[in-house]
């Protein structure tokens, strides 16, 4: 394969080919999209015990993508990282640093540090690999809406709370899917054709968002899918894909990333509305 071969150009081929994959290559699949991190100094035996398969199977999952072996594919994850830790500062090593330097006694201020830390990390991911074109066909999506459907359960239940809340501060007609007393179906029945349902998900990916998504998809709304992986089931039936991948700290993720993303997505939705209305009561082009 090309030495120009980037992470995220390989992530996307994988993604596209992903239902063509036999089981366990889709494994191998979803493995290295949690772990692309992380993968430059994994040992190709790891992966395959993480993975429950032979070596030969990684080394199989390489070459259908271009690949001689392992060695190869996993080079373009290093190099991938050797360009971000020169083009900024690396906050995963500060993090490690600090747990090893830290006495047994765990200090209430250095745990929220690593937070930060982990949070601040998670914004530098999202920012070095936003998807412009993506982020304009959601905005697009949701500018031509005419109601929009929210929905995220448990982890990612604030979430679609807050930018429901957000959304509701423009002049679109914004309904948040609760599914309370277990009213999903009902709360989705009056999706429609030019209706837009915001699905929001990470692994691993709650039924009641699958739920609501293939009925939105099955009433022919358009569907803006906010979750960790272009391999995420949501991701196969969207019309925009916006993906983001928090810190994490004391196995704890962060939520900052992801609200980020979504403030950004509104503020640049009433960007648009708002141009559309001075376009609109724009009484005849005068110059300013």
């Amino acid at each position: 394969m090309a030495e120009t071969t980037s992470v995220e150009k390989l992530m996307q081929q994988i993604a596209d080919e992903y239902e063509s994959l036999i089981r366990q290559l889709k494994v191998i699949a979803k493995y290295i999209e949690r772990h692309r991190a992380s993968l430059m100094l994994e040992r190709i035996s790891d992966i395959a015990a993480e993975c429950d398969v032979q070596p030969s199977a990684i080394v199989r999952f390489a070459q259908r993508f271009g690949f001689s072996g392992f060695s190869e594919m996993q080079d373009v994850f290093r190099q991938a990282y050797t360009e971000q830790t020169n083009a900024s500062p690396n906050y995963q090593q500060r993090i490690r640093k600090l747990i090893a330097s830290r006495d047994n006694k765990l200090n209430i201020g250095d745990m929220a540090r690593e937070f930060v830390h982990a949070s601040r990390t998670g914004l530098d991911e999202l920012a070095a690999g936003l998807d412009d074109a993506q982020l304009e066909a959601a905005v697009t999506l949701l500018q031509k809406a005419d109601n929009i459907y929210v929905v995220g359960v448990r982890r990612a239940f604030p979430i679609a709370s807050y930018i429901a809340y957000a959304l509701q501060n423009t002049n679109k007609r914004v309904h948040l899917v609760s599914g309370l007393g277990g009213m999903y179906r009902q709360q989705m029945r009056s999706v429609r054709e030019r209706d837009v349902v915001i699905a929001i998900s990470f692994a691993p990916y709650g039924k009641e968002t699958q739920y609501c998504a293939r009925v939105g998809h099955h009433q022919r709304a358009k569907l803006l899918v906010i979750t960790d992986s272009k391999l995420s089931p949501l991701a196969r039936i969207a019309d925009a894909l916006l993906t983001v991948n928090e810190g994490s700290a004391f196995a704890f993720r962060s939520l900052t990333s992801t609200i980020c993303l979504c403030q950004a997505l509104f503020i640049a939705l009433a960007y648009k509305l708002e141009l559309d209305i001075e376009e609109t009561t724009d009484p005849g082009g005068y110059d300013d």
